[in-house]
Parts: structure tokens; sequence; C-alpha cells
């Protein structure tokens, strides 16, 4: 199963890629779609949305997994960042696939063992979860967290039901 995980941002989406076979977990490919912040809002989310598509006609995945929302102080910046994720989860459902959704202290604590783990943990647990990997920035290190975390839980789900 190929799993993509998405850090929607506005500015910088983070998207990454693993291939799942039982437990065994593969890095396939992480990048960011980055939008231009002299452009208006409607054109950045365009952007983000080719980006993105382009992404998933690529490399195909069978199911995604995005990171929820938290809500800040900065109810102008939460909104925007709802936009983005709405792109975010437009795209996997164009292409007919199930999105899983994860609270960031859940995929924290999943891959590095902690709910408050910072960007740097992050990073150090993908590399030692996905060996080889190199990674294209904190935004796709966390988009390769998600996909991790999702692949745990399916992959989880999956070995009790055929149990």
């Amino acid at each position: 199963m190929r799993v993509l995980g998405i850090d929607p941002g506005l500015r910088r989406l983070g998207w990454g890629i693993i291939d799942m076979e039982g437990s065994r977990l593969r890095h396939v490919a992480n990048g960011v779609c980055e939008s231009d912040g002299a452009q208006e809002l409607a054109e950045r989310l365009l952007s983000l949305h080719r980006q993105l598509s382009a992404i998933f006609s690529q490399f195909t995945p069978d199911m995604a997994a995005i990171e929820q929302t938290f809500v800040n102080k900065d109810a102008v910046g939460t909104l925007k960042l709802g936009q983005a994720r709405g792109v975010a989860l437009l795209v996997p459902a164009q292409f007919g696939l199930p999105v899983g959704e994860y609270a960031p202290n859940k995929v924290k604590k999943t891959v590095v063992g902690v709910g408050h783990a910072d960007k740097a943990q992050i990073g150090h647990m993908v590399k030692m979860q996905l060996p080889g990997v190199q990674i294209n920035g904190p935004d796709a290190a966390d988009a390769l967290a998600i996909a991790i975390c999702h692949a745990h839980h399916v992959g989880g789900q999956t070995m009790r039901i055929k149990a």
C-alpha cells in the first residue's frame, strides 16, 4: 500500500510518500508544494491544487493522511490554513482515496513516542524509520511523519481484521 502524508500550509504544503508492506515502511518521495505570497488567495489555492494533483498523478497513492488543523490566536492565519487544508482534502477525494486525519500530538506520539516533540526530533525519528531518506525540509519531514502515523494505524487495523 502506498501512503501519502500531507502537512497542510498555504505558503508551504509538505508531502511525503511511503510504501507499506506488512510492518515494513519504505520511503518513495517527499517535497513541498509552494505558493507565491504575492498572488491572490484563490490563485495560491489553485497553485497548491495543481501541484498536489500532479503528485497524485505521478505517484498514485492508495491512501492519504493529513494533519488536523489546530486553532491559534491568529484567526486570519487559522482561516487561511483551513483553506489550504481544504485543498489538501479535496485532491485525494478527487482521486477517490480515503483520507485519515490525525491531531499533531497523535502524529508526534506515534513517530517519536511523545506528543510534544519538536521538529528536530520528528526529522530524526523519520530518518530512523526510513533509512537513507533525504528529507526536503521540515514540512516534508512532518508529512512523512503523518504518512508513518497513518501506516501504523491502518496496519494495526489490518492486522486485527486478519487475526
